[in-house]
């Protein structure tokens, strides 16, 4: 155990000094390797061959690529009028379009960070334009961006599958009702403020109008159509409907809306090829991590503690979440996804809960951690994109993060609500 402990303090100081969470892991796992007398061979054979070996991991940069083809092929201005015709009329229309927006355009690319950076800047600009607060205009961009890991394709629910052997069609079917659910949520909190604050109605677009932007929408909104149409009716698997969909938003990238041309298409397979590389090496040191923690034998040290304290199942979920809640407040999802979740996993097995119910409830937790201050992600991104004050920012997203927490139990304690589709329909 003085070697598990070597392992965790020098994880720790590599947080303290910031250090990015795939080279803290990595040099924390060298270090456990190096005192421990082990073959460093191992590190190159863990590091590589099982996150090569996983078919799984391939789906992630499909779906990196496809929403970087989504931001840059303007495909999201297309979606974003097409919201607008939708709601702009009603009380806080825009507002109501920022919800709106933030769950089709999540069904194309699967990441928070890619809605928020992607189609945030024209929500927040517009919604400052019409007169809505600044802070409240990027307080509600960062909350909606959270449904994109929720409703499916989803990132995140991809790596959990890597970590766990659960199924990627469950999962992502399991988070279409939680996904729905807190998009109406955040929509019924935005009318109460947008009538207590008379926030203005949006313009209403004429019928020939609506019609003309629906069917500009069309090839973009198919895509979600053909991404998820494939998986559950079984044609594709998750990985080739990722190259499905890519190749498909590029096709109408460079022939429909003709903004996609040999440089932006190159640009964007650089911007991918980076971000791929990033999540191959967080993937792979994760790997070399939990590895060790096997070898360890951590997991089966915390099952017993744990299970020495409750039997109860239901109150081991309310420890899990409470737990997970705090570290979202100060860690990033990548740290948590990959060094804590793994060694809740054996507890996740001893107390038979559905792997897909307790992927998508662990998903729904890290994604509020993403806009929990002080350090969630979607705050800064949001508040740099807006110009605003990240205190007001702070202010104005505290009761959203409430509403997204009432969601977080209710689909604890009420499996059915994540389980009923996968178990209807596949």
């Amino acid at each position: 155990m003085n070697l598990v402990f070597l392992l965790f303090l020098v994880l720790a100081l590599c947080f303290i000094i910031r250090m990015p969470v795939s080279f803290a892991m990595l040099i924390a796992s060298i270090s456990y390797f190096i005192f421990s007398g082990r073959n460093m061979e191992q590190v190159f054979t863990v590091l590589t061959g099982n996150m090569f070996a996983n078919y799984t991991m391939l789906a992630a940069p499909l779906f990196i690529f496809m929403a970087n083809v989504m931001n840059e092929g303007e495909i999201t201005d297309k979606l974003f009028k097409f919201c607008n015709g939708l709601f702009g009329r009603l009380r806080g229309g825009t507002a109501q379009v920022n919800v709106a927006a933030s769950l089709i355009f999540s069904g194309m690319t699967g990441s928070a960070i890619a809605d928020a950076s992607g189609i945030g800047l024209m929500e927040i600009e517009q919604m400052k334009k019409e007169g809505y607060d600044a802070e409240f205009s990027c307080a509600l961009t960062a909350a909606s961006a959270t449904v994109g890991p929720i409703f499916p394709p989803s990132i995140p629910m991809v790596i959990y599958a890597m970590l766990s052997g659960a199924s990627i069609g469950k999962l992502f079917m399991g988070g279409m009702i939680p996904g729905i659910l807190l998009s109406l949520m955040l929509a019924i909190y935005v009318a109460f403020v947008s009538i207590k604050r008379k926030y203005p109605r949006g313009e209403q677009m004429a019928i020939r109008t609506f019609a003309r932007v629906t069917l500009n929408a069309f090839p973009a909104l198919f895509t979600v159509i053909l991404l998820l149409g494939g998986i559950y009716l079984g044609v594709v698997t998750p990985t080739e409907a990722g190259a499905l969909a890519s190749t498909y938003a590029i096709l109408i990238s460079i022939l429909i809306y003709r903004n996609l041309g040999p440089k932006k298409l190159w640009k964007i397979i650089q911007k991918s090829a980076a971000n791929t590389a990033t999540l191959a090496l967080l993937a792979g040191t994760s790997m070399l991590f939990s590895y060790i923690i096997s070898l360890e034998q951590v997991p089966r040290v915390i099952s017993r503690l744990v299970l020495g304290l409750t039997e109860n199942k239901y109150i081991f979920l309310f420890i899990v979440n409470i737990v997970f809640l705090l570290l979202g407040c100060v860690l990033d999802v990548s740290t948590i996804q990959l060094v804590f979740v793994p060694m809740v996993l054996p507890l996740v097995n001893a107390y038979h809960i559905d792997l897909v119910h307790f992927g998508v409830v662990i998903c729904l937790n890290m994604m509020i951690g993403l806009s929990t201050p002080p350090f969630g992600m979607l705050l800064f991104i949001v508040t740099g994109l807006g110009k605003a004050k990240i205190i007001g920012v702070i202010r104005e997203i505290l009761p959203m993060v409430i509403v997204m927490i009432i969601l977080l139990f209710l689909v604890t304690y009420i499996p059915q609500i994540i389980m009923w589709a996968p178990n209807t329909f596949m």
